[in-house]
């Protein structure tokens, strides 16, 4: 048994709370709630001024220089994209997208879920100068859809937060794809073919062989600049790099798991009769295994484990709080009838739950798919209905398609209306499921 000093205990309880299911939700919410009382406070222009703070980083005529929000929504971000790439990669692997029969379901759910939403907005919408902000309403928060779904009820089955995630990975896809063919300005293209140069020499790195993080971290950084002055949003540079890190083991599991009980075995013949420190030959033992557990891991892998910390309650919560500031007036409900509000709200609240439910039915009833396991269609209604919850990468797709602050406004109107809503009635309806059928 491993002895606990004092800084372990002290830091148990909180390493505990971070590795639950629905923390990073948890910590989102409060990072937005804080946002909107900061934003409503007699302290609103600090708030207002804070994000647009001026940084520079570089050296002589190689400079780039930006508000803090466009670091934040640019760079950042970008980070949040990277691991969205790690995960696709990791479910189009052998995850739950890794196979026809797998993907079937939830990708058709997404596509639904996506076409619906972005047509009820852009019916709203058509003919103004606010209908390119269609595809707003066409993203699922994973982080807070997954939270309330593990708060709603512990008989949910585990299939169906599998349904959810998956869902909401393979709407992420859409969002990445949607943002960098419907949301990208004027293209440079030496820019654009600079940054090709850098993520060709990632591509070779990993048939060549080359684990190294550090490697593809630094070049992916070069990625990153030349999407930034390209034109093309830089937060793609994430995902593309992403698709680059290896996601393959150097050794077998048998042939990993023989040397490791041949390695416990030497390690344990050498135990000194006293003293508190190891043997010469314990620490040789100790490196080999180390070397050994890195060929057994996935660089994919352990770059995802190591940023998603960071990414949920570091990154994930700074844009909530720099971009859910929302002002709330006492006009606030006449304030959310334009078409751009109505639009958003109507189509994370309608078009997420009819779409994500029409194409389910569609492929359930043509037997191309089938319920996840234990799942009725109660529980789908529940996960329908949660979907609608879009917040941030709503709130990042409405900085993308306007640039007018009033659209602005007025999209994150309807984007807070619908989440709060989505999450209410998702956490009602999955409560009220009984335990799952075995037969549905």
């Amino acid at each position: 048994m491993i002895q606990k000093s004092p800084i372990d205990k002290l830091v148990a309880p909180v390493s505990r709370f971070i590795h639950l299911e629905y923390t990073s939700g948890i910590v989102l919410l409060i990072s937005v709630i804080i946002a909107i009382i900061w934003a409503n406070s007699p302290y609103h222009d600090f708030y207002e001024h804070l994000w647009h703070i001026n940084f520079s980083i570089g050296f002589d005529d190689f400079i780039l220089s930006h508000p803090l929000h466009i670091w934040i929504n640019d760079g950042l971000m970008a980070i949040f994209f990277f691991v969205i790439g790690l995960e696709l990669k990791r479910e189009f692997m052998e995850g739950e997208l890794s196979s026809a029969s797998k993907a079937a379901l939830p990708m058709s759910a997404a596509l639904g879920g996506m076409i619906v939403p972005a047509l009820i907005y852009f019916y709203l919408n058509k003919g103004t100068d606010a209908s390119h902000g269609w595809g707003i309403p066409m993203a699922t928060d994973i982080a807070f859809a997954l939270a309330l779904l593990s708060m709603a009820s512990k008989h949910i089955p585990t299939s169906v937060k599998v349904f959810l995630s998956a869902l909401a990975v393979a709407d992420d896809l859409g969002a990445v794809l949607v943002i960098a063919f419907f949301y990208t300005e004027q293209i440079h293209f030496l820019q654009l073919i600079i940054a090709g140069s850098f993520l060709a020499v990632l591509i070779i790195g990993n048939l060549m062989g080359i684990r190294n993080s550090a490697f593809y971290l630094i070049i992916g950084f070069g990625v990153w600049v030349g999407f930034l002055l390209s034109g093309v949003h830089a937060t793609i540079a994430g995902v593309l790099v992403a698709f680059t890190i290896p996601a393959v083991t150097k050794i077998d599991e048998q042939i990993y798991s023989d040397n490791l009980r041949k390695l416990s075995y030497d390690f344990e013949e050498d135990i000194p009769e006293k003293g508190a420190l190891i043997t010469d030959k314990q620490n040789k033992t100790i490196q080999k295994v180390r070397i050994l557990s890195m060929a057994a891991e996935t660089p994919l892998q352990t770059i995802e484990h190591s940023l998603h910390p960071w990414v949920a309650f570091g990154i994930m919560p700074l844009f909530a709080l720099s971009n859910a500031g929302i002002v709330i007036g006492s006009d606030f409900f006449s304030t959310i009838i334009n078409p751009v509000s109505i639009g958003v709200t109507g189509g994370l609240l309608i078009g997420k739950f009819v779409g994500i439910l029409l194409f389910c039915w569609i492929m359930i009833t043509l037997k191309l798919a089938k319920l996840p396991e234990q799942a009725t269609w109660k529980h789908i209604i529940g996960v329908a209905l949660l979907a609608g919850i879009g917040f941030t990468m709503s709130l990042f797709i409405s900085g993308l398609a306007f640039k007018n602050p009033t659209f602005i406004d007025q999209a994150k109107y309807g984007i807070l209306l619908a989440s709060v809503i989505a999450g209410i009635l998702g956490t009602i309806v999955l409560k009220k499921v009984s335990k799952p059928l075995k037969d549905n």
